[in-house]
């Protein structure tokens, strides 16, 4: 079994722990609830088929406190993460401004590394954006996708896309 360590990044209250919940459990809720720290959760994948061996993949994702202007991430939080999901609040624009911010800092520490750039809270949004715009910027950014955590819209896909180049690399 290959183990990867993914940091989910960004401002405080753009839906990081409700996409690790929703992923790894299945579940949402509303109540806000402020991580402090870090909070790990694990989720195995498994990429095996008849024509390869066995594949399994565990994602060791690493829910990381959000940043204000006054409190940034501590960089001994996304050393040696091999991944990163970095979430921006389609209901807040200015969470949408920082998101650039968070991707340079993750790929100082990380310069190998992956990312998926998440546009969460979509049901709440009729925002569009060029989403493309991230991964036209840096080839290691796999994608950039619109979630929403409150309804699963596309949280499996954010991570699937992480976890199936980190399966191969």
């Amino acid at each position: 079994m290959i183990l990867k360590k993914i940091c989910l990044l960004g401002d405080f209250a753009v839906g990081k722990t409700s996409l690790v919940r929703r992923y790894v459990d299945r579940q949402f809720s509303d109540q806000y609830l402020s991580t402090v720290g870090v909070k790990i959760s694990r989720k195995l994948l498994d990429y095996s088929s008849p024509e390869s061996e066995d594949r399994k993949l565990q994602l060791v994702l690493w829910d990381i406190e959000g940043s204000t202007e006054f409190k940034g991430i501590p960089s001994s939080y996304i050393q040696g993460a091999h991944g990163a999901v970095v979430v921006g609040d389609l209901t807040r624009k200015d969470t949408l401004e920082h998101v650039e911010s968070h991707i340079a800092q993750f790929f100082m520490a990380n310069p190998t590394a992956y990312a998926v750039v998440a546009f969460n809270k979509a049901d709440l949004s009729e925002h569009q954006l060029p989403l493309n715009h991230f991964a036209e910027a840096n080839k290691r950014i796999l994608a950039t996708i619109r979630t929403s955590a409150k309804t699963g819209d596309s949280v499996d896909q954010l991570f699937d896309v992480l976890g199936r180049q980190l399966i191969i690399v």
